[in-house]
């Protein structure tokens, strides 16, 4: 049965951390009253008003964790990154400490199973409505099940299609507003992205910038082989940094190989002598065509990726 906490997700004050925490982190150790901020509800009950900004407006940030054999990994990248989208909303700063414990406390609560989902959700809340210290009531959960079986893509992988994005790729540094680079819930866009994809006979997406430079996959990471150098599009081009891809990024180091985030073109993508698709979900995923053409596949070097990923424990 799938785990539902509910988290009261910002800080109590009364005292300055000590340090100087990054911009929208917190280092206080969590209230001795954590368990009060911590509250494990039926997953099948409602529990979000309409009113929720949220829901209206799909404003606010979400993470979305792998677990496997009861480890969470890569929490604190994916909390950093939590902490970092939701400076760029202007939301709060998170107390991270009560975050982190509601994941591990969703996972401790499921049943245990080779691999779950485990996906943090921070809303806006109601518009207008404040805590006690006049801060945004934001609204936080933790949420945790089985997730989708991803067996068959892992090993035999997807038709890609290149879609454009409809932004160029310097968006991040000319229009931060638009909120590029950040993981929030407004998930219209690549959600019809995915239906078009399906309209041409694919499974997945490279979404394209305006002016031809290759960005990411709605939901995932790109990541190219050319030889023996291996490259993700890079992250000042208004993309999520991919907690996976750091972790595929280190196996092709241990590998031999060389690792560099690079501007990459649609043409230059198209001469890959490998790609995959990353998540934490899905974890690594070959592209074995790409807008119809075929793409070279390398079963040794996909399942290597694949058990090092599955591998991790943190």
């Amino acid at each position: 049965m799938p785990v539902l906490l509910l988290v009261d997700a910002l800080p109590p004050l009364g005292g300055a951390p000590a340090g100087t925490p990054a911009p929208g982190v917190t280092t206080a150790t969590t209230a001795p009253d954590d368990d009060a901020r911590i509250r494990a509800v039926d997953p099948a009950a409602p529990h979000v008003t309409v009113l929720d900004l949220g829901v209206t407006r799909g404003d606010g940030i979400f993470e979305s964790f792998g677990v496997v054999e009861g480890a969470v990994q890569a929490l604190e990248p994916h909390l950093v990154r939590l902490a970092r989208s939701a400076t760029l909303l202007d939301l709060p700063a998170l107390d991270l400490d009560v975050l982190r414990t509601a994941v591990l406390r969703s996972v401790e609560l499921h049943e245990p199973l080779p691999e779950l989902l485990c996906k943090l959700v921070v809303t806006r809340g109601v518009e207008g409505a404040t805590d006690a210290h006049g801060r945004p009531a934001v609204t936080a959960w933790v949420y945790t099940d089985p997730g989708a079986d991803f067996r068959r893509e892992r090993t035999e992988g997807v038709d890609v299609v290149t879609l454009d994005r409809g932004y160029r790729h310097d968006v991040a540094q000319t229009s931060p507003w638009l909120l590029q680079g950040a993981k929030t819930l407004s998930y219209a866009v690549n959600k019809a992205v995915y239906r078009e994809a399906a309209r041409r006979g694919a499974q997945d997406v490279v979404l394209v910038s305006s002016d031809g430079f290759v960005l990411e996959g709605p939901t995932s990471t790109l990541v190219a082989r050319y030889g023996d150098r291996v490259v993700t599009p890079a992250t000042d081009q208004g993309i999520l940094a991919g907690t996976t891809q750091a972790a595929a990024f280190a196996w092709f180091a241990a590998q031999g190989l060389t690792t560099a985030e690079v501007q990459l073109t649609v043409e230059r993508l198209r001469e890959a002598d490998g790609l995959w698709l990353l998540s934490s979900g899905r974890q690594s995923v070959p592209i074995r065509s790409l807008d119809g053409t075929s793409v070279p596949v390398d079963d040794t070097t996909t399942a290597g990726l694949l058990t090092h990923l599955l591998g991790r424990r943190s």
